[in-house]
């Protein structure tokens, strides 16, 4: 099979090199030049969207609903046949407008947005949120598995995944913040990062989502990890959005969209630790894997 991957960022890369690892021929599409370089250089090939035609799936792994739709718009030209595998986080009401668009067109859609960050990007371990028929996901099965470890079929329509991935990421956002606060207390009370990652992870607390956040802040790597905070910020704004639209309150997310928005505001070039740098720069110390060390 020939797979296309549109969007090669720390995401999409990931797929593209596990496409490959599993034999398949891989396309490739960014507007970003350093990325395909990167890309072609793993063995893929650069082409346009356009130039998808022969595709037998297509990963769209962009930022945004609105670049979704774009390229999704230039699939429907080129491709008779196939899927369209929707990776992207967008909002649902977005995904079934696509479902829409490609009704008629021949094309089946995967609404299929995924969790695992770059380390599950880039080991192939990624868990899937599917929707889509039964036939069509036994009919993909094989490239969605090149990239996933763990495939859940969630619905059958469009945004029918993307709801499900608003819900996780309302919870992962508060776990986020919860673990911004504690590592902020620990740094002003004087207690080692080290001694706070071993008890919270050997803990009933302790998760994927808080051991990896501490780690990163200890070892002060706020940038260039995979998870740059735009990235969340939009996730949790989504989040948001489906519970302003269905009238389900959020507090809990709210306040993590709160420490996003300062995260961000404050440090817009960081990954979704430099959160805890707001709060830190507040209370007056940092915490370290050794030591929590004063700032002023």
């Amino acid at each position: 099979m020939r797979a296309g991957v549109i969007g090669l960022g720390d995401m999409g890369s990931g797929l593209a090199k596990n496409l490959m690892k599993n034999g398949f021929e891989c396309l490739g599409n960014d507007l970003d030049p350093g990325r395909l370089k990167a890309f072609e250089e793993m063995g893929g090939r650069a082409a346009m969207p356009t130039e998808m035609g022969a595709c037998d799936a297509v990963f769209v792994m962009v930022m945004n609903g609105d670049q979704a739709k774009a390229v999704i718009s230039d699939l429907k030209g080129a491709m008779s046949q196939g899927a369209v595998i929707l990776s992207a986080t967008i909002k649902p009401r977005e995904a079934r407008e696509i479902g829409e668009m490609l009704e008629g067109s021949g094309l089946d859609l995967i609404d299929t947005p995924v969790s695992g960050g770059f380390p599950g990007a880039q080991a192939g371990t990624l868990t899937m949120m599917a929707a889509a028929s039964d036939s069509v996901l036994d009919t993909y099965a094989p490239v969605m598995e090149a990239v996933s470890a763990n495939i859940h079929r969630v619905g059958t329509k469009p945004g029918d995944g993307q709801t499900v991935k608003a819900c996780l990421q309302s919870l992962i956002g508060a776990q986020f913040s919860a673990t911004f606060e504690a590592a902020a207390l620990a740094a002003k009370a004087g207690v080692p990062g080290q001694v706070i990652l071993d008890v919270f992870s050997t803990s009933s607390a302790g998760c994927g989502v808080v051991n990896n956040a501490l780690e990163k802040i200890i070892d002060r790597q706020f940038k260039g990890t995979g998870s740059h905070i735009n990235t969340m910020h939009k996730d949790l704004t989504i989040s948001m959005g489906l519970g302003e639209e269905l009238g389900v309150p959020l507090q809990t997310a709210a306040s993590a969209m709160q420490v996003f928005h300062a995260g961000r505001s404050r440090y817009p070039d960081g990954d979704n630790w430099t959160c805890a740098r707001v709060l830190e720069d507040i209370v007056g110390a940092e915490l370290h894997r050794t030591s929590a060390k004063p700032t002023r």
